[in-house]
């Protein structure tokens, strides 16, 4: 009767009219993707006026050949000062570093930096030209070794980092790049200058260039990191930072970049915090006009459906043979990043020689495409049951509500985002209670067998337990698939209830037992 209880009002906490309801939550989709999609042009360069203004003094004879020659000499001088950087043979380092971008707008933004994942990744500081910015970084394996290490870029136009790398990897738009670190790369997500609270200010693909060499410098100064064996990547804005990097910088052993656009000025100009009246603004941030400077082998990949026509521009404007486009039929400018960013994880693991061994093929892209989905475990974090002398894991991205009373434990445990999938829709929650006898576990199996759910005995750490499993409906109407256990733990019952809406199947499945195996007793 007890169980009974808890049994249909807990639920209640979490489910109501759709799948779940849990107020206050958080959607992944803010987190991530402002896209490259609002066209823009530049106006036009007083010069045109100017040369007008002089043509007006040819009408007068006397002074026509004089201004003639007055005229050549200003349109030449004009010109003269209206080169470009590449055209007066700079590189792109050489430009970059000696330009002065101005900003029109001063932003920036004081959002917090969650803590990490413990064990997994480390919050840290790097050094950079405006001042120290955080980062997360993989946390030393502790195996006495040097390991490669891959710098990723998120999209979007934001300068912080947040809880989003440890978040679902959805499969068809999955920006996060745990590809690598699930694979075993360590991985640095760096924030940059503006960002959660850092010094400086968004500078829209300026700045932010000196920021990623920045992190390059921090990640090959850690004794655990191979310094040979740095690589970049990124996704959308993440792109074309990751790419404007590879231009500026010979330092990486390769550059993957998802989603980069050819000539900025025309994607997204109400993000530009910079001068849009100064030509040369838009050239410092436009890969198109640099491709000559890459030293690195640098991947191009981007779906058919998405900023596909930026790839085929820069594909036909660059002579270069470090850079390999990829376009794949069908795909949009997300659904290519989990299955490639799985293919490029083992490819990095792979590339153990002196120099970068990676090459890329179409069939190798479409193979990768066409695999079934694959739902890697969350990352987790452990929780200890002190009166019970029990301790197990659970999703690190899950919060945790104590109603425990004289009753005995009663945890609710769920995801604080609420994306439709098997992490942010699942609940779990944690009872225990004293036994009314010896035979206490026995009878409550039979119990629910009776009732109707699949009962299976079986052992978890040495004491004794049944496997339980039931098609929950609300009076919502939702059904719910509940995976359970109880455990006898002396005179006491310990049981784990686990919630998934049936739309997701068996998707849930792994979780649980991942769960169910992380339990250990004193």
């Amino acid at each position: 009767a007890r169980r009974a209880t808890c049994f249909y009002r807990q639920p209640q906490l979490l489910f109501c009219n759709q799948k779940n309801c849990q107020p206050g939550k958080i959607r992944i989709a803010d987190l991530a993707k402002k896209r490259y999609n609002t066209p823009y042009r530049a106006a036009l360069s007083g010069g045109l006026n100017f040369e007008k203004r002089m043509l007006r003094f040819m009408n007068f004879p006397k002074t026509r050949v004089f201004y003639a020659l007055l005229l050549a000499s200003a349109i030449f001088l004009a010109t003269a000062c209206s080169s470009s950087p590449k055209e007066d043979g700079q590189t792109f380092a050489q430009a970059h570093d000696s330009f002065q971008t101005n900003l029109v707008r001063e932003e920036s933004d004081s959002d917090p930096v969650p803590p990490p994942p413990e064990g997994f990744f480390d919050q840290v500081y790097y050094p950079s030209k405006v001042g120290d910015l955080a980062a997360y970084v993989s946390s030393d394996p502790g195996d006495g070794q040097k390991h490669p290490m891959i710098i990723w870029v998120v999209g979007g136009w934001g300068n912080g980092i947040d809880e989003f790398p440890w978040t679902y990897p959805t499969w068809d738009n999955d920006q996060t790049g745990s590809a690598f670190w699930q694979a075993g790369v360590l991985t640095m997500y760096p924030s940059f200058r503006g960002g959660n609270g850092n010094p400086g200010h968004y500078e829209a693909l300026f700045g932010e260039v000196d920021d990623i060499i920045s992190a390059y410098e921090y990640a090959a100064s850690l004794p655990y990191v191979d310094p040979q064996r740095i690589y970049l990547g990124g996704h959308s804005t993440g792109g074309t930072r990751a790419l404007l990097a590879a231009e500026y910088s010979d330092k990486f052993r390769a550059v993957f970049c998802f989603g980069a656009v050819d000539e900025v000025k025309y994607h997204n100009n109400s993000q530009f915090t910079f001068d849009t009246s100064n030509e040369m603004e838009y050239t410092m941030r436009s890969p198109i006009h640099w491709l000559d400077d890459v030293h690195c082998p640098t991947f191009l990949i981007e779906g058919s459906e998405g900023n596909a026509e930026n790839l085929r521009n820069m594909e036909k404007a660059s002579k270069n043979s470090q850079i390999n486009c990829y376009i794949v039929d069908g795909a949009d400018h997300f659904a290519v990043l989990a299955p490639v960013t799985q293919l490029l994880a083992e490819k990095v693991i792979a590339d153990t020689g002196p120099q970068c061994s990676i090459t890329l093929t179409m069939d190798e892209l479409e193979q990768a495409m066409a695999q079934n989905p694959l739902y890697p475990l969350p990352i987790m974090t452990e929780y200890d049951l002190e009166d019970q002398g029990m301790h197990f894991s659970y999703p690190f991205i899950w919060d945790i509500e104590d109603d425990s009373g004289d009753d005995g434990v009663q945890l609710s445990l769920y995801s604080r985002y609420d994306d439709e999938n098997p992490w942010d829709m699942s609940a779990m929650y944690v009872y225990t209670y004293e036994m009314d006898s010896e035979s206490g576990l026995s009878e409550m199996a039979e119990a629910l067998q009776n009732a109707g759910y699949e009962m299976q005995e079986t052992d978890i750490c040495g004491r004794a337990a049944y496997d339980g499993y039931g098609l929950e409906e609300l009076s919502s109407g939702n059904f719910f698939n509940n995976r359970f256990v109880i455990i006898q733990n002396g005179n006491t019952l310990v049981e784990i209830d686990f919630y998934l809406h049936e739309d997701f199947g068996d998707a849930g499945d792994d979780l649980f037992q991942a769960i169910i195996n992380s339990v250990v007793f004193d």
